[in-house]
């Protein structure tokens, strides 16, 4: 799917790339496909980078659709209830990416701190710190928001939260070996 070209189908809901707007990319409109993990699409069009929600993959016409269904398929299956294990969050992170950066945000560096607390009825709350790698980056609270739906979603989950925190701040120093290698560092 990467380079392939898209002309929408109908008016796309959009998050404009580095700087975290909404934004209507409309019917008609040429889009190209830069980026396609975490069940989201970065595309390029002559003006600028977009990121394009699952939910609104359909306006790409029925490739976008099958595609959309195909990630909702690979996604692993859900743990059974009172299995609940720290795993299953990391793993859940490890679904979120940055999407002009194609390493999930755990290899990439930007989780600081996770930690888990008994909730009622034997349900855990999350609790997550993370960074990301420029502090001006408007896509923070879509990364963040990314990351605590998929949190909030795992099952025996009562209560997810994700802050974003600058300290210490981020190093290219902090990505995984797994990162370095996806990125062509080593």
């Amino acid at each position: 799917m990467v380079n392939e070209q898209f002309v929408l189908q109908r008016n796309c809901p959009a998050t404009l790339i580095p700087a975290g707007d909404a934004v209507v990319l409309r019917e008609g409109s040429t889009v190209t496909v830069t980026q396609a993990l975490g069940g989201s699409l970065t595309v390029r069009d002559a003006l600028g980078l977009y990121r394009i929600a699952p939910r609104d993959l359909d306006a790409l016409g029925p490739r976008g659709t099958e595609w959309g269904a195909s990630q909702a398929k690979a996604q692993p299956p859900a743990p059974t209830a009172g299995k609940f294990s720290e795993e299953q969050v990391w793993e859940a992170l490890r679904a979120c990416f940055d999407p002009e950066i194609p390493v999930n945000i755990v290899d990439l560096g930007l989780i600081y701190d996770l930690r888990l607390e008994p909730g009622a009825s034997e349900q855990q709350k999350i609790f997550v710190k993370m960074t990301l790698t420029a502090v001006g980056c408007g896509m923070g609270p879509v990364i963040a928001e990314d990351a605590r739906t998929r949190l909030a979603a795992l099952p025996g989950v009562e209560h997810a939260q994700v802050d974003i925190v600058w300290d210490p701040p981020w190093s290219p120093h902090m990505i995984s070996p797994a990162g370095r290698l996806q990125l062509g560092l080593e």
